[in-house]
């Protein structure tokens, strides 16, 4: 069958932020290592006990299909949404601005070409603008779409507009970032934030052991998911008498990270571990030991290509928490099942996979782009790896 793409995808920056953004309050001073009102106002003690919990969770799913599976799921009946193919899909995306949505993109694309029953896929870009997502929505539930899949650029100010959507009656599928409603059919996302950054810390209390020295980077303050990891490391140090000799923003600035590590360096002397929110700039981290002469120190950093191969060919010691860019191909399979009137989980929680030195080699590629994620679930799939390249 012939697919129709109706897109409207803007050219986009290299700027490689998680995939939460948000409003930004004052930053705190460098070196703040004490509890601020801030990351208070984004801790959830439930919600942080439960993410621990459901690292050990078993997934129920199609084995090796990570992006099928759910964590302890509760299914919802979707009979009333059931018709015939072929159908119409429509994405609402709040925006293609950094290597992790880039990727994720590209992935989704893939998914869709594998079934012939999609016959359109209409998608608008956001552009990271709040005023631009609530237009297209409401712009896209006039088009005939039978799905409507939506990655909200923010929570609170994108949660009216998916409300709206859903009154219209067409299933909504919400993914990665959440909305303040329970009305979408099914809300896609891997464990969250806390596991990724309790993950990292446990790592990295192992490895220095209590009273060894480490410096936290973050990305920026203020991003719920970036505020949830670092929350989640920071009273696991606490817990585990790890020294935090400080904590500092880079804003993503990939220069500005590795001159940040060179001024402790000098000043600490020695650092044993480096705990990072976002793995982007980890190369550039472990490039101000090299530059002065220093053992590599233990390290977390993310699935991007570019890590893990100075990881595998260094033997770094190193733990690379992830937030999956498969995650994209599961809204499309979920509209899909909805659109049959299948069972769908209300909320759909995929595996969250954390690369070790044991499970690098199921993960690394050799010649992808330095950007790529290699949790894009996408190694089996039609054109790999040129469509990623």
């Amino acid at each position: 069958m012939r697919r129709t793409w109706l897109t409207a995808v803007t050219a986009v920056g290299a700027l490689a932020l998680t995939s939460c953004t948000s409003d930004l309050p004052a930053e705190s001073g460098p070196g703040d290592t004490s509890r601020s009102a801030e990351s208070s106002e984004f801790f959830d003690q439930a919600e942080y006990e439960r993410q621990l919990a459901l690292r050990d969770a078993t997934p129920e799913g199609p084995e090796g299909a990570p992006w099928e599976q759910a964590l302890e799921p509760e299914m919802v009946d979707t009979a009333s949404h059931a018709k015939d193919g072929p159908y119409h899909l429509c994405f609402s995306n709040a925006s293609v601005d950094n290597p992790w949505r880039q990727v994720g993109w590209k992935t989704m694309q893939a998914e869709v070409d594998l079934h012939d029953e999609i016959e359109t896929f209409t998608v608008l870009d956001a552009e990271a603008k709040d005023d631009k997502q609530i237009s297209d929505i409401a712009s896209l539930t006039s088009q005939g779409c039978d799905a409507l899949i939506v990655s909200p650029n923010t929570t609170s100010t994108l949660t009216p507009a998916v409300e709206q959507a859903c009154d219209t009656g067409i299933p909504v599928i919400v993914f990665d970032r959440g909305v303040n409603t329970d009305c979408p059919t099914t809300f896609i996302h891997p464990i969250g934030g806390y596991a990724f950054g309790a993950s990292a810390a446990d790592f990295l209390a192992d490895e220095v052991g209590e009273g060894g020295t480490v410096l936290a980077l973050r990305v920026l303050p203020g991003v719920d998911v970036l505020e949830h990891r670092w929350a989640a490391a920071e009273r696991i140090f606490a817990e585990r008498g790890v020294n935090v000799v400080g904590v500092e923003f880079t804003g993503n600035d990939t220069a500005g990270a590795k001159n940040i590590v060179s001024d402790y360096l000098q000043r600490e002397g020695r650092i044993d571990g480096i705990w990072m929110d976002d793995g982007t700039a980890a190369v550039a981290v472990l490039e101000a030991f090299e530059d002065q002469g220093m053992e590599a120190p233990a390290i977390s950093g993310e699935d991007q290509q570019q890590f893990l191969e100075k990881w595998k060919a260094e033997g770094l010691t190193a733990q690379a928490p992830t937030y999956p860019t498969y995650q994209w191909r599961t809204p499309v399979i979920a509209a899909l099942k909805i659109l049959r009137g299948e069972e769908v989980p209300s909320e759909w929680i995929l595996p969250q996979p954390v690369v070790t030195a044991e499970t690098i080699d199921d993960y690394l590629v050799e010649g992808m782009p330095p950007l790529h994620y290699a949790l894009c679930g996408c190694q089996e799939m039609p054109d790999f790896p040129q469509r990623w390249k």
